[in-house]
């Protein structure tokens, strides 16, 4: 998963979104919410482009790697 460019972008739109929706008014993050969610799983996708490092894949590794 290291160095994957498709999964960074992807990561990157994701927060983006987040970011835009709660900037227009159209939803406060500060309460919780399934949007939580979203955030959190676009932010470990994010950190797992550089580190490698799939917290998802626990102890087999076999997550997202191709």
């Amino acid at each position: 998963m290291k160095g994957n460019r498709t999964m960074r972008m992807m990561s990157l739109m994701v927060m983006i979104s987040l970011i835009a929706t709660h900037l227009s008014g159209q939803f406060n993050l500060l309460h919780p919410s399934f949007l939580w969610l979203a955030g959190f799983v676009s932010i470990m996708g994010f950190q797992a482009t550089f580190t490698g490092f799939c917290p998802a894949a626990g102890n087999s590794g076999s997550c997202c790697s191709k």
